[in-house]
């Protein structure tokens, strides 16, 4: 597995996101048995995140993590299991560095299991997992506090939530 990764905000430098992402999303693509994938990942602030997340969903505020899979991969009934890869190239994810700051310091998080958390999740959007329904939503969910687990990251979705 590789992470291509462009920083944009200097920010991100102080910690070590190659590194983070290099466990965060092999550890998504390890437990769903997919090797030899490749991530595009931009690590940018809440500015350019909100020009993206307006051009691509027409939601033009910044969030914490945006993917764009390389193709369609999502599973033809709620619930499914999506379609595996057919490219390993699977995809771009961008980050914010403000929204994820400011959500990890108001759960009372540290900011890099906070980061893992977002990259696990977008890894698992390159790969067709959504939560626009329930079911897709229970789903994708189960992976994340599973392949959180095996990084020693508690559930996020606990108490105080994500």
């Amino acid at each position: 597995m590789s992470v291509d990764l462009i920083i944009e905000d200097e920010r991100w430098a102080g910690l070590d996101l190659e590194a983070l992402a290099g466990r965060a999303c092999g550890a998504a693509l390890e437990h769903l048995g997919i090797a030899g994938a490749e991530i595009s990942l931009l690590a940018c602030d809440d500015a350019r995140i909100a020009v993206l997340n307006g051009d691509f969903r027409d939601k033009p505020m910044a969030t914490n993590v945006l993917s764009w899979p390389s193709e369609e991969r999502g599973a033809e009934e709620p619930g499914g299991d999506p379609l595996p890869p057919g490219d390993m190239e699977l995809g771009d994810i961008a980050i914010a560095w403000e929204t994820c700051a400011r959500e990890a310091a108001a759960a009372g998080k540290e900011m890099e299991t906070h980061v893992s958390h977002l990259l696990v999740h977008g890894t698992l959007h390159l790969l067709g997992y959504d939560h626009i329904d329930d079911k897709d939503a229970a789903l994708m969910e189960g992976l994340e506090v599973e392949i959180l687990g095996k990084l020693g990251i508690a559930d996020p979705y606990g108490d105080a939530g994500a």
